[in-house]
This record gives structure tokens, sequence and C-alpha cells, in this order.
């Protein structure tokens, strides 16, 4: 089913100029030239057709770099045999990625969300810009819907901006829109956008989203991120209340939160009674949720993801899993030794920004264990080759289904201590006797 769309007929002026923009897909890419970088938009924003014209296109397009931020299907330009045409280089990986970048065919930039407007723009020279956006409204705008991101930051430096009309793209507010006028050509291409979804939620992430749960006070402002574990949190706030929303990304967990009152955004001084992202991503659910729905805003993350702006929300609350943790309380968030998982993405900017908030917590969260109890992610020293995304400098709670360590202002014996703890009962003595061997206890 088709999102509704609310548009009244267009001024003549508009409706001109969008006819003359309107090309078909193979047309719109013809106009992208050898050794240039085109940057796509964010996730359930990519622009389906043009990115697959564009890879039917790679034997003209020596010297081509696609830049991409969490991509949701499995593109053919996707594949080492593109390599030789068009390189690739991811700005965070999903599961799409995730093999490129540990073979080696394609790149990937570090970076912390709120900086990577920055990048993109100032650091690459961006050349082209692609983006599926809603229908165009009557005032002739467009909205980049379910993402912002770097959108602003790389058209103001691009020559090239194609957009791809797709009528199930939602059209919303806040720092969302862009002007015919803006758009050198229009293609239209209305399939489904991707989804991501979740099902139960195990028992350790059930435990996990109570003892979160009680860390979260009545007023908070929250940042969730997806999966089993923030699913499992939301089940448990139901009782709460006066709750606001300032994150990186929204998914259907916040849906319900909202029907219920629970979220309100009432006590929030930065954007008061908005729900505040940059991305949404998730099911139908989410999608039909924010159309045109004007208490959802959606804005930069230069501003969603700024350290500082973030702090500005009392009692913020930011909730991030991890994969594992190392007794001196360094994270692993992004990478499973040497074979990267992620990126970096806002989880960073959310530990610090949530710290600086007055009754500000940066909660991260894992299970106890790995491959069914096989393992433990506490371990005494990070596995070789883990990139640490989180210090021990800025790690502040951490929640496993045994409980709550907080380790902010503790010392590096106090950490090791409330680690083990928190630790699967089958790992405490051998995680004490590294320790011990360690100097930490």
């Amino acid at each position: 089913m088709l999102l509704e769309c609310k548009n009244k007929p267009f001024s003549g002026g508009v409706q001109a100029e969008y006819q003359n923009k309107l090309v078909g897909v193979e047309e719109a890419v013809k106009h992208i030239r050898p050794h240039t970088q085109v940057v796509l938009s964010t996730g359930p924003a990519e622009p389906y057709g043009l990115i697959e014209a564009l890879f039917r296109r790679r034997k003209d397009l020596q010297g081509v770099t696609i830049h991409h931020n969490l991509p949701m299907r499995p593109y053919s330009y996707l594949q080492e045999k593109t390599a030789p045409h068009i390189q690739v280089n991811a700005w965070f990986s999903s599961r799409h990625s995730r093999k490129g970048i540990n073979e080696g065919w394609c790149d990937y930039t570090p970076n912390h969300f709120h900086e990577l407007p920055y990048f993109l723009s100032e650091h690459i020279q961006p050349d082209v810009f692609l983006a599926a956006v809603s229908p165009m409204d009557e005032e002739g705008y467009f909205s980049f819907g379910t993402a912002v991101t770097y959108n602003y930051e790389v058209i103001e430096k691009a020559r090239l901006v194609i957009v791809e009309e797709n009528q199930h793209m939602p059209f919303t507010f806040g720092r969302t829109r862009i002007h015919i006028s803006e758009v050198n050509y229009v293609v239209k291409n209305n399939c489904l956008l991707p989804e991501i979804s979740f099902g139960k939620s195990s028992p350790e992430a059930e435990v996990i989203g109570g003892l979160v749960a009680e860390q979260i006070p009545d007023g908070a402002t929250l940042q969730l991120g997806i999966g089993d574990i923030p699913n499992s949190v939301v089940k448990h706030l139901l009782s709460k209340k006066d709750l606001g929303i300032h994150a990186e990304m929204i998914s259907d967990n916040i849906v319900e939160l909202v029907e219920k009152g629970v979220v309100n955004n009432r006590y929030k001084p930065l954007n008061p009674g908005k729900v505040v992202a940059s991305v949404a991503l998730g099911t139908k659910k989410i999608y039909d949720f924010i159309h045109r729905n004007p208490m959802v805003e959606l804005h930069p993350a230069s501003y969603t993801n700024n350290p500082v702006v973030i702090s500005h929300n009392p009692n913020l609350m930011a909730i991030n899993a991890t994969l594992e943790i190392d007794l001196f309380g360094q994270c692993a968030s992004e990478s499973i030794g040497y074979n990267y998982y992620s990126g970096t993405g806002g989880q960073v900017d959310f530990c610090r920004g949530a710290m600086h908030s007055r009754g500000g917590k940066s909660i991260l969260v894992l299970p106890s264990t790995y491959n069914r109890g096989s393992g433990s992610r506490i371990v005494p020293c990070l596995k070789p080759g883990s990139i640490v995304s989180v210090t021990k400098n800025d790690t502040d709670y951490v929640v496993t289904e045994y409980g709550v360590a907080h380790l902010r202002g503790k010392s590096l014996r106090q950490r090791a201590l409330a680690l083990i703890n928190i630790a699967h009962p089958d790992f405490r003595n051998e995680l004490k006797r590294e320790a011990q061997k360690m100097a930490l206890i």
C-alpha cells in the first residue's frame, strides 16, 4: 500500500521545471563522468534505481568512487568484480558491505558520525549526490524522508544532484526539504523501502532491558539504538512518564512509546515537543508513523550527533550495544578481532554527550557470553586486532544480564572487580586469575 500523498496541484512554473528535469534512470546516470566522487544518501534513502543503473555503466566509469553509509540492499556494485571499474568506500558497514571491507576490495573510512557531513563535503570534494526522495509538493519541494545525515553539506559542493522520486518515501519535517530548483535531474522509481525488523528478544536481552529501564528516570531524554536489547528496554519503559527522544536513528520501537503517551518530549529544552533524529530505519510501521507527522523532526548528523548539542538535553540516557569489553573498560563495538563488523557511527558522540548532560548516563549493553555460552564477552584484554570504539575514559555504565557496573571515576582495580561481578558466573574465576596476573586486583 502506498503512502497517502497529500500534494496539491503544482503551480505552472514548478510543474514546467519538474517536467523539464524528469528523465529515465539510464539517461540520468549518463551525466556521471569518470573520475568523480559519488555520494549516496543513507540506508533507507538510497536510490535503488539510480544505483543499479550506475552499476550497469561501470565499464564507462573508470576512476569513479561510490561513498555509502549503511547500505541496506545487496546492490550489484557490492561485489569484487566491480572494483576494477568503480571503487567503493564505506563510512559505516552493514552485512552487505562487511565482506568487501574484510576482503580488502571495499574501503572503510573511520569517523565519528557527527563529523561525517564535514568529511564528505570537505575531504572528498563530492561531485555527484544521489538520493531517494518523497513526491514533490505543490511548492516544488521534495523531502529527504527517512534520512538527512550529510545531505545538505554534500549538495552545497556537488556539481550534479539527482533525486529518485519514490511514492513510498515519507514526507518528513525538520530540515528535510530540497527544492526542484536545487536538483539537476529527477527520476521515478516506486520500489518499496528496505526494512529491518527484530523478532523475539532473548531471555538475556529481556533481563538487560529491565536493568537499563531502572536507570532511566521520568522526564529523561533517550537515545536508543535498534536491536533486540533496545527493543527489550522499550518494553520496560511503558510505566515511565514524560520521556523525550533525541537520537541518531529512530526505529519501530519508539512508536508504541509515543502512542501510549510515554514519550511526549515535554521536558526537552532543545526541540521541545519533538522526536529528533537524523535517520529513521525499521519497517513500514516507522515509515508510516513519521509521514507528515509534525511531532517528528529529522536533522543533519552535524546537529543530532554533536556532543555539545546532545549535552544540552538534561538527563540524556544514551543506550548502545557493544560486542566486547575488557577489564580496563575498553569497548570493541565495531570489530571482532581483525574482522570488521560495523563502524563507530554515533556511539562515541552519544557516550560523550550523555556524560556532559546534567543527570545524563551513557549505558553500554551486551550479553555476558557469545555462541550459547561458549565464550565470555567480558575479557581480560580485547582480542588482537579489535578496534577500541569507546575508550576506557569514555565508558560510563555497562549492563549485562548479571547486573550493572558503573565505571566512570573508578580505579582500574574497582573497574575490574565491577566487570567481573557482572560477567557470566562460569567465567568469573578465570577473569579473576587473569586480573591478578595483570596486577589489576
